[in-house]
Protein backbone atom coordinates (compact mmCIF):
# COMPACT_ATOMS: atom_id res chain seq x y z
CA UNK A 1 0.00 0.00 0.00
CA UNK A 2 2.85 2.77 -1.28
CA UNK A 3 2.53 5.59 -3.47
CA UNK A 4 4.49 5.59 -6.83
CA UNK A 5 6.19 8.33 -8.95
CA UNK A 6 7.31 8.63 -12.04
CA UNK A 7 8.30 10.99 -14.67
CA UNK A 8 6.74 9.03 -17.97
CA UNK A 9 3.74 9.50 -18.89
CA UNK A 10 3.01 6.31 -20.45
CA UNK A 11 4.07 4.40 -17.64
CA UNK A 12 1.66 6.64 -15.25
CA UNK A 13 -1.44 5.74 -17.73
CA UNK A 14 -0.01 2.01 -18.06
CA UNK A 15 -0.74 1.74 -14.82
CA UNK A 16 -3.77 4.28 -13.86
CA UNK A 17 -5.57 4.43 -16.83
CA UNK A 18 -7.98 1.86 -16.45
CA UNK A 19 -8.79 3.39 -12.95
CA UNK A 20 -9.15 7.01 -14.17
CA UNK A 21 -11.34 5.97 -17.12
CA UNK A 22 -13.86 4.01 -14.91
CA UNK A 23 -14.38 7.10 -13.14
CA UNK A 24 -14.21 9.89 -15.89
CA UNK A 25 -16.05 12.76 -14.32
CA UNK A 26 -14.42 12.60 -10.54
CA UNK A 27 -10.73 12.53 -12.62
CA UNK A 28 -11.23 14.65 -16.04
CA UNK A 29 -8.80 16.56 -14.62
CA UNK A 30 -6.05 14.31 -14.42
CA UNK A 31 -7.43 12.70 -17.76
CA UNK A 32 -6.94 15.81 -19.05
CA UNK A 33 -3.99 17.10 -18.21
CA UNK A 34 -1.83 13.20 -18.86
CA UNK A 35 -3.55 13.44 -22.37
CA UNK A 36 -2.09 17.03 -23.26
CA UNK A 37 1.62 15.80 -21.58
CA UNK A 38 1.44 12.26 -24.33
CA UNK A 39 0.44 14.16 -26.84
CA UNK A 40 3.06 17.17 -26.30
CA UNK A 41 5.78 15.99 -24.86
CA UNK A 42 6.46 16.29 -21.08
CA UNK A 43 7.33 20.37 -21.26
CA UNK A 44 3.82 20.40 -21.80
CA UNK A 45 3.45 23.04 -19.02
CA UNK A 46 6.74 24.36 -18.70
CA UNK A 47 10.05 23.86 -18.41
CA UNK A 48 10.46 21.59 -15.61
CA UNK A 49 9.40 17.63 -15.65
CA UNK A 50 6.19 16.13 -14.81
CA UNK A 51 5.46 14.22 -11.70
CA UNK A 52 2.96 11.33 -11.80
CA UNK A 53 1.91 8.89 -9.09
CA UNK A 54 -0.15 6.00 -8.28
CA UNK A 55 -1.27 4.45 -5.01
CA UNK A 56 -2.57 0.97 -4.48
CA UNK A 57 -4.66 -0.55 -1.44
CA UNK A 58 -4.18 -3.91 -0.17
CA UNK A 59 -6.24 -5.47 -3.32
CA UNK A 60 -3.45 -4.30 -5.51
CA UNK A 61 -6.12 -1.73 -7.91
CA UNK A 62 -5.26 1.48 -8.06
CA UNK A 63 -7.11 3.79 -5.55
CA UNK A 64 -5.57 7.42 -6.29
CA UNK A 65 -3.82 9.34 -8.28
CA UNK A 66 -1.53 12.45 -8.73
CA UNK A 67 -0.31 14.47 -11.27
CA UNK A 68 2.05 18.11 -10.55
CA UNK A 69 2.87 20.05 -13.90
CA UNK A 70 5.29 22.60 -12.15
CA UNK A 71 4.66 25.44 -12.00
CA UNK A 72 0.88 24.16 -11.09
CA UNK A 73 0.27 22.92 -7.31
CA UNK A 74 0.03 18.92 -7.58
CA UNK A 75 -3.20 17.77 -8.70
CA UNK A 76 -5.01 14.71 -7.35
CA UNK A 77 -7.79 12.81 -9.60
CA UNK A 78 -9.97 9.93 -6.74
CA UNK A 79 -8.08 9.02 -3.69
CA UNK A 80 -9.40 6.56 -1.52
CA UNK A 81 -9.13 8.08 2.31
CA UNK A 82 -6.66 5.74 3.06
CA UNK A 83 -3.85 7.02 0.57
CA UNK A 84 -4.27 10.46 2.06
CA UNK A 85 -1.40 10.22 5.17
CA UNK A 86 0.93 8.17 3.22
CA UNK A 87 0.78 10.69 0.09
CA UNK A 88 1.56 13.73 3.01
CA UNK A 89 4.69 11.04 3.78
CA UNK A 90 6.20 10.17 0.70
CA UNK A 91 5.81 14.12 -0.76
CA UNK A 92 7.09 17.28 0.98
CA UNK A 93 4.12 18.96 -0.09
CA UNK A 94 3.13 22.92 0.11
CA UNK A 95 -0.17 23.03 -1.99
CA UNK A 96 -2.74 20.82 -3.61
CA UNK A 97 -5.54 20.98 -5.57
CA UNK A 98 -7.97 17.84 -4.84
CA UNK A 99 -11.74 17.26 -3.62
CA UNK A 100 -12.84 18.86 -1.11
CA UNK A 101 -12.35 16.31 1.68
CA UNK A 102 -8.88 15.16 0.29
CA UNK A 103 -7.76 19.08 0.68
CA UNK A 104 -8.92 19.39 4.20
CA UNK A 105 -7.51 16.23 5.45
CA UNK A 106 -4.23 17.26 4.09
CA UNK A 107 -4.46 21.27 5.18
CA UNK A 108 -5.51 19.84 8.15
CA UNK A 109 -1.40 18.99 9.42
CA UNK A 110 -0.49 22.48 7.23
CA UNK A 111 -0.21 25.76 9.92
CA UNK A 112 -1.14 28.79 8.69
CA UNK A 113 -2.64 27.43 5.23
CA UNK A 114 -5.49 29.49 3.05
CA UNK A 115 -7.50 28.07 0.66
CA UNK A 116 -6.65 30.35 -2.90
CA UNK A 117 -10.38 28.65 -4.84
CA UNK A 118 -12.90 26.42 -4.65
CA UNK A 119 -14.09 25.28 -7.33
CA UNK A 120 -17.07 23.34 -8.16
CA UNK A 121 -17.40 20.52 -11.12
CA UNK A 122 -20.65 20.65 -12.74
CA UNK A 123 -22.41 18.04 -15.11
CA UNK A 124 -24.71 18.66 -18.24
CA UNK A 125 -28.49 16.82 -17.36
CA UNK A 126 -31.20 17.85 -19.65
CA UNK A 127 -29.57 20.87 -21.87
CA UNK A 128 -31.81 24.21 -21.55
CA UNK A 129 -30.61 26.93 -24.62
CA UNK A 130 -31.12 30.56 -23.00
CA UNK A 131 -34.21 31.57 -24.34
CA UNK A 132 -34.89 34.24 -25.85
CA UNK A 133 -31.25 34.24 -26.85
CA UNK A 134 -28.83 36.81 -27.01
CA UNK A 135 -28.68 38.25 -30.48
CA UNK A 136 -25.87 37.09 -32.40
CA UNK A 137 -24.66 33.44 -33.64
CA UNK A 138 -22.01 30.65 -33.24
CA UNK A 139 -19.29 30.31 -34.99
CA UNK A 140 -16.09 28.60 -34.81
CA UNK A 141 -13.14 30.43 -34.18
CA UNK A 142 -10.24 30.10 -36.74
CA UNK A 143 -6.79 31.07 -37.35
CA UNK A 144 -7.82 34.76 -38.00
CA UNK A 145 -8.72 35.41 -35.05
CA UNK A 146 -5.09 34.24 -33.13
CA UNK A 147 -4.75 37.91 -31.97
CA UNK A 148 -8.14 38.39 -30.26
CA UNK A 149 -8.12 34.89 -29.01
CA UNK A 150 -4.44 35.23 -27.06
CA UNK A 151 -5.59 38.70 -25.87
CA UNK A 152 -8.59 36.96 -24.27
CA UNK A 153 -6.82 33.98 -23.47
CA UNK A 154 -4.82 35.82 -21.25
CA UNK A 155 -7.32 38.03 -19.51
CA UNK A 156 -8.96 34.74 -18.61
CA UNK A 157 -6.03 33.08 -16.94
CA UNK A 158 -5.36 36.29 -15.19
CA UNK A 159 -9.30 36.35 -13.82
CA UNK A 160 -8.74 32.97 -12.86
CA UNK A 161 -5.87 33.11 -10.84
CA UNK A 162 -3.74 30.95 -13.14
CA UNK A 163 -0.05 31.58 -15.62
CA UNK A 164 -1.24 32.42 -18.77
CA UNK A 165 1.83 30.20 -20.22
CA UNK A 166 1.60 28.38 -23.71
CA UNK A 167 -2.01 30.90 -24.84
CA UNK A 168 -0.69 30.51 -28.24
CA UNK A 169 -0.34 26.77 -28.78
CA UNK A 170 -3.32 26.29 -26.84
CA UNK A 171 -5.24 28.42 -28.90
CA UNK A 172 -3.45 26.74 -32.16
CA UNK A 173 -4.34 23.55 -31.13
CA UNK A 174 -8.35 24.19 -29.99
CA UNK A 175 -8.61 26.20 -33.30
CA UNK A 176 -7.14 23.60 -35.92
CA UNK A 177 -8.73 20.64 -34.07
CA UNK A 178 -12.64 22.73 -34.09
CA UNK A 179 -12.86 23.19 -30.13
CA UNK A 180 -13.21 26.80 -29.66
CA UNK A 181 -16.15 28.65 -30.29
CA UNK A 182 -16.99 31.98 -30.78
CA UNK A 183 -20.42 33.65 -30.41
CA UNK A 184 -20.76 36.71 -33.13
CA UNK A 185 -22.58 39.67 -32.33
CA UNK A 186 -22.91 41.77 -35.18
CA UNK A 187 -20.17 41.09 -36.81
CA UNK A 188 -18.02 41.19 -33.69
CA UNK A 189 -16.70 38.28 -31.37
CA UNK A 190 -18.01 38.60 -27.99
CA UNK A 191 -17.87 35.38 -26.33
CA UNK A 192 -16.07 32.34 -26.30
CA UNK A 193 -15.35 29.05 -24.80
CA UNK A 194 -13.36 25.46 -25.43
CA UNK A 195 -14.20 22.10 -24.98
CA UNK A 196 -11.26 19.69 -24.10
CA UNK A 197 -10.85 16.42 -26.23
CA UNK A 198 -13.19 13.40 -25.49
CA UNK A 199 -11.85 10.47 -22.86
CA UNK A 200 -13.45 7.77 -21.59
CA UNK A 201 -16.66 9.29 -22.90
CA UNK A 202 -16.26 12.76 -21.43
CA UNK A 203 -15.34 16.31 -22.19
CA UNK A 204 -14.48 19.27 -19.94
CA UNK A 205 -15.86 22.83 -21.10
CA UNK A 206 -13.30 25.11 -20.64
CA UNK A 207 -12.07 28.98 -21.11
CA UNK A 208 -15.35 30.22 -20.87
CA UNK A 209 -14.72 33.99 -21.11
CA UNK A 210 -16.97 37.31 -22.52
CA UNK A 211 -14.84 40.71 -22.28
CA UNK A 212 -15.78 43.41 -19.75
CA UNK A 213 -17.79 45.37 -21.89
CA UNK A 214 -20.19 42.22 -23.20
CA UNK A 215 -20.40 41.15 -19.73
CA UNK A 216 -24.43 40.86 -18.67
CA UNK A 217 -26.12 40.34 -22.23
CA UNK A 218 -26.03 36.71 -21.88
CA UNK A 219 -23.43 35.85 -24.15
CA UNK A 220 -21.62 33.60 -22.17
CA UNK A 221 -24.77 31.16 -21.59
CA UNK A 222 -25.20 31.06 -25.25
CA UNK A 223 -22.18 30.02 -26.60
CA UNK A 224 -21.62 27.63 -23.59
CA UNK A 225 -24.89 26.25 -24.53
CA UNK A 226 -23.78 25.87 -28.42
CA UNK A 227 -20.52 24.24 -27.54
CA UNK A 228 -22.02 21.64 -25.24
CA UNK A 229 -24.94 21.09 -27.44
CA UNK A 230 -22.05 19.91 -30.10
CA UNK A 231 -20.43 18.35 -27.65
CA UNK A 232 -23.30 16.04 -26.64
CA UNK A 233 -23.76 15.60 -30.58
CA UNK A 234 -20.68 14.49 -31.55
CA UNK A 235 -21.03 11.82 -29.34
CA UNK A 236 -19.60 12.82 -25.53
CA UNK A 237 -21.51 10.73 -23.03
CA UNK A 238 -20.58 13.27 -20.34
CA UNK A 239 -19.79 17.22 -20.41
CA UNK A 240 -18.41 18.48 -17.42
CA UNK A 241 -17.37 22.31 -16.31
CA UNK A 242 -15.63 23.61 -13.47
CA UNK A 243 -16.33 27.37 -11.90
CA UNK A 244 -15.20 29.45 -9.40
CA UNK A 245 -17.58 28.94 -6.49
CA UNK A 246 -16.87 32.87 -5.25
CA UNK A 247 -18.36 33.82 -8.63
CA UNK A 248 -22.15 33.61 -8.77
CA UNK A 249 -22.96 34.92 -11.49
CA UNK A 250 -21.34 32.34 -13.87
CA UNK A 251 -22.76 29.71 -11.77
CA UNK A 252 -25.82 30.45 -11.94
CA UNK A 253 -25.20 30.84 -15.80
CA UNK A 254 -24.57 27.03 -16.08
CA UNK A 255 -27.25 25.74 -13.47
CA UNK A 256 -29.93 27.68 -15.90
CA UNK A 257 -28.73 26.14 -19.02
CA UNK A 258 -29.21 22.57 -17.58
CA UNK A 259 -25.44 21.71 -15.18
CA UNK A 260 -25.85 20.38 -12.47
CA UNK A 261 -23.27 20.03 -9.26
CA UNK A 262 -21.21 17.24 -8.78
CA UNK A 263 -18.76 17.20 -6.01
CA UNK A 264 -16.30 20.64 -4.76
CA UNK A 265 -12.66 20.74 -4.90
CA UNK A 266 -10.37 23.23 -3.36
CA UNK A 267 -6.33 25.22 -4.00
CA UNK A 268 -5.00 24.70 -1.14
CA UNK A 269 -1.38 26.35 0.20
CA UNK A 270 0.19 25.20 3.10
CA UNK A 271 1.27 28.49 4.16
CA UNK A 272 0.12 31.52 3.59
CA UNK A 273 2.04 34.02 1.32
Amino acid sequence: MTWTFTDDVDVFLDAAGASLAARPAENILVLTVTATLRRDGPRAYGDAAPLLGWWRGADGEVAGTLVQTPPYPPLLGTVAPEAVAPLAAALPLTGINADRATAEALAANWPGHRVDQEQRLYRLETLVPPSPAPPGRPRAATAADRELLVRWHLAFADQVGQPGTHAERILDERTASGSLTLWEADGVPVSMAGVSPRIAGTVRIAAVYTPHEYRGRGYAAAVTAEISRAAREAGAQEVLLFTDLANSTSNGVYQRIGYRPVSDRLLVSAAER
